[in-house]
């Protein structure tokens, strides 16, 4: 078992690597979870983990999510870099999640997420730039591990992120509309 991170929230259950709920129908599972099948997550040498990131609470008053958490560089990450991936529950059902990101597509329009909301890494406490810093210092972008898994990861822009620097990225214009009808409310960071 996985050791939990500091500063770990007791009502989730962290899990270092995605796991699969059984709305995904079988053809993207299939797709997701890549050539080696079911025992693809087990065969990466990665173990979900990042030493790149720390977890801490928001104490500054000026940060829209101060009292919550966010994501810290625990070192100097170079530019382009891949920091760790978004772990979370993949699933092909609907979800009201601010926790929930999109993974994959499938041919017939079925829409298949990731949710940290109960269970999940680091990764979940990563805010969007918004009321933080003029621009976000890393991305979401889906890569597939040595072993052919299809994830959602978090990689830094073009420039470094300073060790103590929180890991920031945009959430997308679609997040925001979602949540406020204008799209233009004060920013509600996970």
């Amino acid at each position: 078992m996985t050791a939990k991170p500091t500063n770990w929230p007791t009502n989730v259950q962290y899990i270092p690597q995605q796991c699969y709920h059984s709305s995904v129908p079988l053809e993207a599972l299939s797709y997701i979870r890549g050539p080696l099948g079911k025992n693809a997550s087990l065969k990466s040498t990665n173990n979900g983990r990042s030493s790149s990131v720390i977890i801490r609470t928001i104490t500054d008053p000026s940060h829209p999510a101060v009292g919550q958490c966010g994501l810290f560089a625990a070192k100097k990450i170079p530019p382009n870099t891949h920091i760790i991936d978004y772990s979370g529950e993949v699933h092909g059902d609907d979800r009201d999640s601010d926790y929930d990101l999109s993974l994959y597509r499938t041919q017939d329009g079925l829409s298949i997420g990731i949710d940290a909301l109960s269970f999940g890494n680091e990764a979940r406490f990563i805010n969007d730039y918004r009321g933080i810093r003029s621009k976000p210092n890393a991305v979401f972008q889906d890569r597939r591990t040595d072993a052919g898994e299809l994830r959602m990861s978090v990689w830094s822009t073009s420039l470094p992120i300073k060790k103590g620097q929180e890991i920031l990225v945009s959430y997308g214009k679609g997040w925001w509309k979602a949540r406020f009808n204008d799209g233009v409310a004060e920013p509600h960071t996970a």
